[in-house]
């Protein structure tokens, strides 16, 4: 049997998240918004990855960060670790973890979002053997 995961994300402001998607490399593939404009769900994709965004009409809580971590977080392979940083930032990211290289042979940064999710960036790929 093939499984395949796909994340999904609730925003305050969708339309916003979607805004920081798009700079720091995504490309909006669907939108459905209901009659008050509130983005309903949205799908966005960079490569082989694929994300659902949706506005958020509830009270969720965001995890605070704790230390340089919320506990949970999206992971986003890339090869150019620094120049994914960059780009988070610069459209309003707040950095938490700079570029750096790892213990274990691989480089990696972290961000929130303006929306607070947590992002992190690397070149290890997991579920791939050493």
């Amino acid at each position: 049997m093939t499984a395949q995961l796909f994340a999904y994300v609730s925003y305050r402001d969708a339309r916003a998240a979607l805004d920081w998607l798009a700079a720091l490399g995504f490309s909006e593939v669907r939108r459905q918004e209901g009659s008050d404009g509130v983005v309903t769900h949205a799908e966005v994709r960079w490569g082989d990855v694929v994300l659902m965004v949706s506005g958020d009409t509830a009270d969720h809580l965001v995890p605070p960060l704790v230390g340089d971590s919320t506990g949970r977080g999206l992971y986003l392979r890339v090869e150019d670790v620094d120049g994914a940083f960059e780009r988070a930032v610069a459209a309003g990211a707040r950095p938490v973890v700079a570029p750096e290289n790892t213990i274990w042979h691989s480089r990696r940064a972290r961000v929130l979002d303006p929306g607070g999710q947590e992002w992190s960036f690397g070149t290890y790929e997991p579920g791939v053997a050493w």
